[in-house]
Parts: C-alpha cells; structure tokens; sequence
C-alpha cells in the first residue's frame, strides 16, 4: 500500500512539474518559485539543458549561496540544497572542516552505486585506502616517464596520422571525439598495458565503454535533480529511460575491464620477473601490487579502481583539451603567443618530421601553461562537487547547514563570478596568471581555483593532466591551424557531470606553412 502511494504521488509530481517547465522553460534570472509540494524542482528541471549557466545565475542572484528547497521530504525525500562558489565557503567546506564534510550517503546510493568504490566516488577508510594505494603511483619516477612515452606515441601514431588526414581531405572533424578517444588510449596504455587502438584511421569510431561511460555521467546528474524515489521507481521498473540506459553501460564497462583484469592477473608474476631487468617497470603491476598488499585479490576492487582512474585519466582530459581549443580557436592572440614563445625556445624541429615535444620542453613555456589554467578556469572538467555535512555547522557566509542539508560547489560558476575573478572574469586572458616579470606562474589558492578540487581530495593527477594537455597542445598547434566550423556559436552543454559540448567541436584543419 506504501509503495501504491509513492508511485501515485511521484506521478502525479511529474506531471505537474512538467506543467510548470513547459511554462517556464524561457525564464531566466529569477528566484525561482517554492511551489507547494514540488517545491522548486520545476525551475531545475526546466533549466536542466543549462543547468550550469543556471546554477550561475542563482548564486550570483544569492551574492554566492543560494538555498534551494526541494519537494515535500516526508513524500519524496529530502532534496533541499545549499548552492554555493564563495570561496571563503568553498575553503572551510574542503579544507579547514573537511573531516566535517564527506561525499554523504546520498551521493554514494547515486554515484557509487552505480560505478563502483573507486576513489572518486567513496569517504573515509576506504577513500584513504585508495589514497595510500594510488598517490605512490602517481609520485614514482617511472610513473611520468611512461606517461611521457605513451602521450608521444600516441599523438604520434594516432592523432598526427588522424588529423592529417582531415586536413588533406580538407572535411570538418569532431575534435572533441579526437580528444575523447586520443585520452581514452593513452589511459588505457598507462594504467592497463593495453592500447585499444580507439583513435586510428582504421577504427570505427567511438569505442563501446567511452560511450557506456557518458551514458553512466548522464544517467548519475539526473539522479541528482530528480527526487531519489523516483529514479528509484524508474530503476525498479525494469530499468525506465535514464536508468535503463546506466544498467546497460555498467555492463558495457564490466565486459571490458574484467577480461583485462583476469588476463592481466594470470601474468603479473611473470611480469614483475621480466620488469626486473627492465627501466620501466608496468604500471598495472605497480598498481596491482600496491592494491593487494592492502586488500588482498578482490576483483571487484581492482574494477572499482582502475575504472576511477580511467575515468580521472581519460574522461577529465578530453573536455579540457576540448575547451581549450575551442577558446584558441576564438583567441587567435593566445594561440599567436603560444607559437611565439615555442618558436623563441627553438622547440620546432628543423628537419620538418613529426613535431612532438617532452614533457620538459613543455615545462618551459610558461605562457601556455598559464593559457590552460585560464582554461580550466572557465571550463573544469568536474563542473560540480557534493558534500554532506555529518554535524551542523555555521559557514563563513552565516548559512546554518545541518545533516539533511545537501550541498552543490559548482565550480563552472566560480570563474564568472566578478567578486572572485573581477569584471573581466568572462574574458580569456592567460595573462591573469603569470607574474609581472613573465618568468613563473602566480599562485591561486585551490578554494579559489578548485578545477582540481581542493584540500585533502586534491586531484592526485594534477601533474599528470599538465604534462598529457601540454605535449598535445604545443605539438598539435604547431602542426595545424584549426578554425572552427562554426565560429559565433557558443556550444551547448551537455547534461552531465562532466562538462562536455553536446554536438561536439567541429572545426577545418590546414597545415602549418613553415612545415
């Protein structure tokens, strides 16, 4: 009779919340209504197509914070929220009082569940175990000079052949997908040995887990907007819409790790025994071996780990090499004095062979370096963060915060708030992040530039992502010029947690004419 009722009430607040979106889908800037029963739900599910921009303008509207009422929580649940990018609030949630904020049951049940344990998606002991088992990886030597081969090889015998390609046929590309697919390898070859071979002339497109992983993202952010017991109600059905769509894609993902990691298994021993003799020793071996000295041969763990880090790896670097051709593309000044400064360190190769930098060639160029922090100033990857606080707790803004109150970081909007950024804070300018003598980049506090998060869950892969979009960038841009096919349009934003273009990045490439 109980669950009678449930389904009875959550249709009926479907309806009526598709009533209200159909009727107020054009409205923008405004508190939204806290409508009896629905509570404010209809303005977010209206907005849900750009529910970034939208987030934007409801903490601007709350000078920062925005509180959020939900539905009525004795029928639906508990869905009131706290909006907030005031970096103040942002430094004693993730840093000062962290202990205090964990990702929170409700972000397990949607997140979790469906993905697995990894380190993305879990709190305490078993976050931290992740921690131990990973951080060494990511900080050993041998780590970054594989990381370094396999970026070089890929951009040499994937994305060149690839992309020269497109530009003798002189036919628009979709380079996000180059993006998608270029990183997806590399992730692969860094964490699994193993090259799928994704981004070649020869493969067919899109590889099937890529698009399982987007459909998961997809499915994950409406659990987010929608009251819990209905997508529960959707799942119950057999899998309805959204959460047919994630069920699939998580078999989708298990039918590609777990033969990897059974065949891995069989012949790490001998792996380890043949690395011994070897400069660069595997770094599945060197994952494996710090996993299991912890936790023992679970399967399911090593799944939940590896898919986080291909996630992290693969996933996060295709949307920020997106963006960031995307605005050199609309900056043609950036992309003159990113040439400019490679051309002034004679990086460019006389003998007019495939042009790939190093890691330590790249280290040098300071002012790219800047144009990506001012990329990922306006474009993070992870748009959003979640936290729940265990105990009640009095932020820097005076907002009340309790257990039930669940709380949104929307880093997107973060770098085009003027009180953060300043009046130009919707400008791209690298120049925003590099000292007055030109020689070092200035510092920003992470609660202030969170694209990496900040505090203890600070991104491990930082150092990497730097060293994957420089090689890519300085050797792609030297090679090509790209324009884009359509250059007054500003790319709609696919609904997910990652920040993606919905219909892609379509651009022209020619070749450089001093190549």
């Amino acid at each position: 009779m109980e669950f009678l009722h449930v389904l009875v009430l959550s249709v009926l607040c479907s309806v009526l919340c598709w009533a209200f979106v159909r009727k107020r889908r054009s409205s923008r800037s405004s508190v939204p209504t806290n409508w009896p029963i629905i509570g404010m739900v209809p303005a977010i599910l209206g907005n849900a197509h750009r529910i970034h921009d939208y987030l934007t303008e409801l903490v601007k509207l709350g000078n920062g914070t925005f509180e959020f009422k939900g539905p009525n929580r004795h029928i639906f649940g508990n869905m009131d929220m706290l909006f907030t990018c005031d970096p103040a609030n942002i430094n004693h949630i993730l840093c000062k009082n962290f202990a205090n904020y964990p990702k929170g049951p409700h972000f397990m049940k949607i997140f979790g569940g469906a993905l697995g344990d990894g380190i993305i998606s879990t709190d305490s002991e078993l976050w931290e175990l992740h921690r131990k088992t990973t951080t060494p990886l990511m900080n050993h030597p041998n780590f970054r000079a594989l990381l370094e081969r396999n970026v070089a090889e890929k951009i040499e015998n994937g994305l060149f052949p690839v992309l020269d390609h497109y530009a003798e046929q002189g036919i628009q590309v979709d380079l996000q997908e180059i993006f998608y697919m270029s990183t997806f390898d590399v992730s692969c070859l860094q964490f699994f040995d193993v090259d799928p071979g994704t981004l070649s002339l020869d493969s067919p497109g899109d590889h099937p887990f890529c698009k399982a992983i987007r459909e998961a993202v997809n499915a994950i952010f409406y659990r987010h907007i929608l009251p819990e017991r209905c997508w529960k109600l959707q799942k119950w059905f057999a899998g309805i819409d959204r959460e047919k769509k994630l069920s699939e894609a998580v078999k989708t993902v298990d039918q590609f790790i777990y033969p990897i990691l059974l065949e891995r298994g069989k012949i790490l021993p001998r792996t380890d025994q043949l690395n011994k003799n070897q400069q660069l020793p595997s770094n599945f071996s060197m994952v494996t071996s710090h996993i299991e000295a912890h936790r023992g041969k679970s399967m399911q763990f090593l799944r939940d780990t590896f898919l986080a880090l291909i996630i992290s790896g693969a996933d996060t670097m295709g949307s920020a090499l997106t963006w960031f051709f995307w605005l050199l593309a609309k900056n043609s000044l950036v992309e003159s004095k990113i040439l400019e400064e490679i051309l002034q360190l004679n990086l460019v190769k006389e003998d007019n062979k495939v042009v790939v930098f190093k890691a330590e060639e790249c280290h040098k160029l300071i002012y790219l370096h800047a144009a990506f922090c001012e990329s990922l100033r306006l474009f993070p990857s992870f748009p959003i963060n979640n936290k729940t606080p265990m105990e009640t707790d009095i932020l820097p803004s005076g907002h009340v915060v309790t257990p039930n109150t669940k709380i949104l970081l929307p880093f997107h909007s973060m770098g085009r708030m003027d009180a953060i950024w300043g009046e130009d804070c919707l400008e791209f300018k690298p120049e925003r992040w590099i000292s007055p003598d030109g020689r070092r980049i200035k510092h920003n506090p992470s609660y202030k530039f969170p694209a990496f998060n900040a505090g203890p869950r600070s991104c491990i892969g930082r150092e990497m992502a730097f060293i994957e979009t420089k090689m890519v960038v300085a050797s792609t841009i030297c090679r090509f010029e790209c324009q884009l096919v359509e250059p007054h349009s500003t790319p709609l934003l696919r609904e997910s947690f990652l920040l993606e273009m919905k219909h892609g990045l379509k651009v022209k490439l020619t070749k450089r004419k001093y190549l």
